[in-house]
Formats: C-alpha cells, sequence, structure tokens
C-alpha cells in the first residue's frame, strides 16, 4: 500500500471513529427522548436546507474542503493565509444574505418541502427552521477551514471537530430530562434540537477560527489583489461542485417530498441513515482524503499513470469495505437496530421500521461510497463539470424511480423502502458513467479486473452472510444491554474473521495484519 496513504490512515480513522461514536451516543439520546414522533419528523424537514450547508458545504469532503485542498496544498504559508482570509470573507457575505432569505421565507420553504405533513408538523418545522438560519453563514468558513488544515495535513482535528455538534445536542437533551425530573423546562421539546444545533455550531466555528489562526492561515491583509488567481481557483472550483451538491439536495428534497406522506417516515429515515453514514464516514475520511491531496500533488507533475494505480487501489478498498458492510447489516440488522435505539420513546414499532430501512440502504452502500471516491477525484484533478451535469441526471432519474417504486407498482409499491432504493440505482448509473468518462482525463483503469475481484468479493460477503446467519440463529432474546452488546461484538468478530479469511484465500484483499513495505 502506499507509503502516503498509510501514514494517515490512522489519524484520520481514529479523529473520525470517534466522532461517530459521539454520534451513536448523540442518536441513541434523540431515539429515546423522540422516538418516531412528530417533534423529530419536522426537525428533519427543518434540517434539510441548513443541513445541506452544514454536511455538504460546511462538511469534510465537501466542495469547498475539496477546493481548498486542490489549491492550498502546493501553495506556501503565506499565500495561503491570503487566499483563505479573502475567499472566507466574501463568502460568508454571501451566505449571510442567503440566511436572512431563508429566515423570513422559512414557511413558505417548508410547505415547499414537506406538503403532505400535518399542520402542527409545518408549524414546529417552521420555527426549528428560523432557529437554524445562523448556521448557515457559519459553515462557510467551517468548510473552508476543514480544507486548509488537510492542507496542512492536520487529518485528526478536522475528523475530530463535527462532534462538537454532537455533544452540544446531548448535553441539551440530558438538561432537559433533569429539569423535566425537577418539573421545570429547561426548552420546549420542540425547538431543543434546532437550538443545540446552533449552539454547536457556533461553537464549533470558533474552535475552527482558534486552530486556523494557532497555525497561521487566517491574516486580515489590506490588498486583496494578491494570489487573485488561486483565489478564482477555488471559485472556479467551488461554483460547480456547490451547483453538483446543491443538485444533489433536490434529491434529498425529492425523497423528503415523497416521505411526507407516510407518517414517521422522515424519523426512521434518520434513523436508518446514521447506521449506514457513521461507518459510511469513517470509511470515506480514512480511503478518500489521504488520496485527494496525493492526486492534487500527481495531477501537478502529470504523472497520469501513478495517479491511476493509487486510483485502482481505492476502488479495491472501496468495494473490499463496502460489501463487507452491505453483508454486515443485513445480516445483523434487528440485532444492531435494537442495541442503539430501543429504549425510552423507541419502541418495538418503531425497532421493526427502522429495521427494513437499515436493510434497504445496505443495498446502495458500496455505490454510494464508489461514487463518492469517483466524485473527490474529479474535484481533485479540477474537472468538475461532469459531476454537476450528472447531478442533474441524477434528479430525474431519482425522480423517476421513486414514482415507479412508491406510485406505480400498485399492490407491489416498496413505499419508504422504494425511496431509499430508487437512491441506490441512481448512484449506479452515475457511477458507470463516471468510470467510463475516466479515460478522457488520461486515466486508464484496469475495469475487467476490478469487475472480477468485485464478483469474488460480493461471494465471500454471501457465503460469510449466510454462515454466520446459520451459526447465530440459535442466540436467544437478550434483554440486557451489557447481553446484546456483547453478543453483537461476537458476532461482529466472527463474520469479520469469515470475509477476512474467505477473501484472502480468493487473493482479493489487500489489507495486511502486519507491517509491510510494498
Amino acid at each position: 500500500m502506499n507509503s502516503y496513504f498509510k501514514n494517515n490512515v490512522f489519524s484520520i480513522s481514529f479523529g473520525t471513529g470517534l466522532s461517530k461514536l459521539v454520534g451513536f451516543t448523540r442518536e441513541a439520546f434523540i431515539a429515546a427522548a423522540f422516538g418516531i414522533g412528530i417533534t423529530y419528523d419536522a426537525f428533519n424537514y427543518a434540517y434539510i436546507i441548513p443541513g445541506f450547508f452544514l454536511i455538504i458545504i460546511g462538511g469534510i469532503n465537501g466542495p469547498l474542503h475539496n477546493a481548498v485542498v486542490a489549491v492550498l496544498t502546493p501553495l506556501n504559508k503565506k499565500a495561503g493565509r491570503v487566499v483563505l482570509t479573502q475567499v472566507s470573507i466574501k463568502l460568508t457575505l454571501i451566505l449571510i444574505l442567503l440566511g436572512l432569505f431563508i429566515y423570513f421565507y422559512a414557511s413558505f420553504l417548508i410547505n415547499l418541502i414537506a406538503p403532505n405533513l400535518s399542520i402542527e408538523a409545518k408549524s414546529i418545522a417552521t420555527f426549528q427552521l428560523r432557529i437554524l438560519t445562523p448556521c448557515i453563514p457559519l459553515s462557510g468558513f467551517i468548510g473552508l477551514s476543514f480544507g486548509a488544515l488537510n492542507s496542512r495535513k492536520k487529518f485528526l482535528i478536522s475528523s475530530i471537530s463535527p462532534a462538537i455538534i454532537s455533544v452540544t445536542i446531548i448535553f441539551f437533551i440530558l438538561l432537559n430530562w433533569i429539569s423535566n425530573k425537577n418539573n421545570s423546562s429547561f426548552l420546549p421539546s420542540s425547538t431543543l434540537l434546532a437550538s443545540a444545533t446552533l449552539v454547536g455550531t457556533s461553537i464549533q466555528f470558533f474552535v475552527q477560527i482558534w486552530i486556523i489562526n494557532k497555525i497561521g492561515l487566517l491574516r486580515l491583509n489590506r490588498n486583496f489583489d494578491y494570489f487573485i488567481k488561486e483565489e478564482k481557483r477555488i471559485l472556479n472550483l467551488i461554483l460547480p461542485a456547490c451547483i453538483s451538491s446543491g443538485l444533489g439536495q433536490i434529491n434529498v428534497y425529492v425523497d423528503m417530498y415523497f416521505a411526507s406522506s407516510f407518517q414517521g417516515a422522515a424519523s426512521g429515515l434518520a434513523y436508518g441513515n446514521f447506521l449506514i453514514q457513521a461507518p459510511l464516514g469513517i470509511l470515506s475520511n480514512s480511503l478518500i482524503l489521504p488520496l485527494l491531496t496525493k492526486f492534487s500533488k500527481l495531477k501537478a507533475d502529470k504523472k497520469y499513470v501513478e495517479l491511476g494505480k493509487n486510483l485502482t487501489i481505492g476502488i479495491e478498498y472501496c468495494f473490499l469495505t463496502t460489501i463487507f458492510l452491505t453483508a454486515f447489516f443485513i445480516t445483523f440488522n434487528n440485532q444492531i437496530v435494537e442495541l442503539v435505539f430501543q429504549r425510552g420513546a423507541f419502541d418495538f414499532k418503531a425497532v421493526n421500521e427502522v429495521r427494513k430501512i437499515l436493510i434497504a440502504y445496505s443495498v446502495g452502500i458500496p455505490f454510494y461510497l464508489y461514487r463518492d471516491l469517483l466524485v473527490r477525484t474529479y474535484y481533485s484533478i479540477e474537472k468538475a463539470k461532469l459531476p454537476s451535469k450528472l447531478s442533474l441526471l441524477g434528479i430525474l432519474l431519482n425522480i423517476f424511480f421513486d414514482w415507479i417504486l412508491i406510485r406505480v407498482l400498485g399492490p407491489y409499491n416498496l413505499e419508504i423502502e422504494g425511496i431509499i432504493l430508487s437512491s441506490a440505482v441512481v448512484n449506479f448509473i452515475i457511477c458507470c458513467i463516471l468510470s467510463n468518462n475516466l479515460k478522457n482525463n488520461n486515466l486508464r483503469l484496469p475495469f475487467s479486473l476490478l469487475f472480477v475481484k468485485i464478483i469474488l468479493i460480493s461471494f465471500s460477503a454471501v457465503i460469510t452472510g449466510y454462515t454466520c446467519f446459520s451459526i447465530f440463529q440459535i442466540v436467544p432474546q437478550l434483554k440486557s444491554f451489557i447481553e446484546k452488546l456483547f453478543v453483537l461484538i461476537f458476532e461482529s468478530s466472527t463474520f469479520f474473521i469469515i470475509y477476512f479469511l474467505i477473501t484472502k484465500f480468493l487473493k482479493v484483499n489487500r489489507f495486511k495484519i502486519y507491517q509491510k513495505k510494498i
């Protein structure tokens, strides 16, 4: 494995893993406090627009992050400082104006996103959206600072930073429980999550300002004409990438539009999606982040053959890990949902709903991460136009498949699961187009060999899943959290060992259990 890749995986995996562990705890607290009721349903609709800015624009691997990594990596500290400061000021001003528009038109936007919600749910969602709007201008600098930190190889700090919002939400829920026990009120339940998210985002914003300033990448400069070329490069990358991500967010709107017809669907989708996104986030950050700066350097040096080899290795790891996750979630779906969520307001009915959603999400995991890898590759080589165009195609395909799987099949309609499977089909189609177009950018990959390896990896996953499912059918129903936890750890370990051995035997597993230079 590439030494550059190896040297950064641990710090990224540790930081992201810690962040995701805190996120798991946050979701468990939310599930116990709100279940799949109207309050959390309303929050998920209110969070769609601010979430776009916090997760897509202001997140790791978002368009701002990728643009800054591509441009700042080759620059010295002085140049990087001026460029980052100039872009931060201008972008924040634009996002403030956008945030004001969303605040004053919150009711209209909620009606547009979720026309089939109840009047009470719409009212709660509108109020929560207004609380969340300050997150929009804050997200711009957060996304830019992620890119700046990673351009200076500060992977651990940027990986841990997102946990601040999760910790704040947990803290607010705990305060609310304590207040309720004392017959007082900390915050109304209808505004608790929105308020906690805003406070957490503000804390993250100030923490990242402090860190960026500490490493010397944030300084006000009277002359805004310096390094105007690099600033334009960032903006040229940001614009198509933001359009691409914005179009992708329309897919979220399309899904939520259809989901608003089913009571509790938004909450169920949020819980199921989190279970998938937690390990996917770790994989995305661990596998893709170390490659981005490497790709940018190789592209700048015009070393396309070496870039192709690194991308091929990334693809192999992508499918080896994601197909493992697909089989694992399908095999142990019930145990996972019960262990993570079943307590407080999250009852047996909620477990059954989220379990089916988790299975549907699992099917699309490989295509989700592979698309992410391909899109980030295009950003790294500064070819962002095709992903932007395909995002528009993705919207049309998503509307078509949502309509087919939910409305057209009559008694065979898949309902909520159809929304999820529709996205998987769209991602598969987009992946095929992006893969085929790589050759037009001097990247020729051994797709025939990769296809054979993917078939063998899938075979390994099926055998592993069937074997473990058959073995652990005899395990009795458990009530204690500790008992469930230890049993799931044992099941997971067994699943991993069998999968590891089969893939090693079939020679489709590059992972080493000992250090060795290649």
